[in-house]
């Protein structure tokens, strides 16, 4: 019989940044974004074990949905080093395209996107061994991190899968290799 880890990552839930387009820092969810995750609250049990990332808009996230997560530094959102607060559309445009193209670039003083996935890969490979079901409230690019490791996509790929506030996406990890359940 082959073991299957079971994976439930949730991205917390909506922030003033996500609203504007603003690079987050460490900030707590709005209005709305505590009302989603209060909505959602009630659900059932996503996991055994369950994990969040280290920022105030997870950890509020999940103290909304009812878990006892354990924070854990490999879940931090990424690093955007001296974007963190801008609105988008302040960052110069080159630095901009070159962070967008090029995944193993990080003109903003912080951290590229294939770090990021090396990052996210180390975290998920901790669960491999695991006989236990898993959840996680994470944020949306660590949510696309683990996807493109998962899978096997190329780091470019990244930019390319959108993850919404509150969505649930399933990784599940068997023989060796994981796959996306939607």
């Amino acid at each position: 019989m082959t073991r299957v880890v079971r994976l439930t990552l949730v991205s917390h839930a909506m922030t003033d940044a996500m609203a504007a387009a603003r690079v987050p820092g460490d900030e707590p969810l709005n209005d709305m974004g505590r009302r989603q995750a209060e909505a959602a609250g009630g659900e059932t049990c996503l996991g055994t074990k369950h994990f969040m990332a280290p920022e105030r808009r997870a950890r509020q996230t999940a103290e909304l949905l009812g878990m006892a997560a354990t924070a854990d530094p490999l879940l931090a959102d990424l690093n955007c080093g001296r974007w963190q607060g801008k609105r988008l559309q302040d960052v110069p445009p080159g630095d901009l395209t070159i962070w967008l193209t090029d995944p193993t670039r990080a003109p903003h003083g912080g951290e590229s996107i294939t770090d990021l996935i090396q990052r996210v890969a180390r975290w998920l490979d901790s669960l491999a061994g695991s006989a236990l079901p898993a959840a996680a409230v994470a944020h949306p690019a660590v949510i696309r991190a683990a996807i493109v490791h998962g899978l096997g996509l190329p780091p470019k790929s990244f930019w390319r899968i959108d993850v919404a506030p509150m969505s649930r996406t399933g990784l599940h990890f068997r023989s060796g290799r994981w796959t996306l359940r939607l």
